[in-house]
């Protein structure tokens, strides 16, 4: 069983947040990915569609998470499941990092607003 050091995780930024990846291929996964998410302050990351399902477990802070047409506030302790085809976006209204843990299958890919496609390390 791999076991994966905190200094060991590679981190990822894009659209204004961090991704801390953990479980990937890379790091001896075979079906799943697993990583940290860091969203600062007043960061609010465009629109995506998810080809895959994710679980978003919120650890600290607050976010509202828009999934299709519906809103949400989520605190410290909630979680999303996130279905493959669900368009997901996601604000920090406040002004403290929220820290989230996510999990999905191997080959996630999120296509934007403007048709570009995303396949984010950390998922693959």
């Amino acid at each position: 069983m791999p076991v994966i050091r905190s200094s060991e995780a590679v981190t990822h930024e894009i659209h204004g947040a961090r991704f801390v990846s953990y479980a990937t291929p890379l790091t001896g996964s075979k079906e799943l990915c697993a990583w940290r998410g860091e969203i600062p302050a007043g960061t609010k990351a465009p629109a995506h569609t998810v080809n895959r399902e994710e679980i978003f477990h919120l650890l600290d802070g607050e976010l509202l998470i828009t999934l299709d047409d519906d809103t949400h506030r989520i605190t410290a302790g909630d979680t999303l499941i996130i279905n493959p085809g669900a368009t997901l976006s996601v604000e920090n209204p406040t002004d403290r990092t929220a820290v989230s843990w996510v999990t999905t299958s191997i080959g996630l890919q999120a296509k934007l607003a403007d048709g570009a496609v995303i396949t984010p390390p950390w998922a693959n």
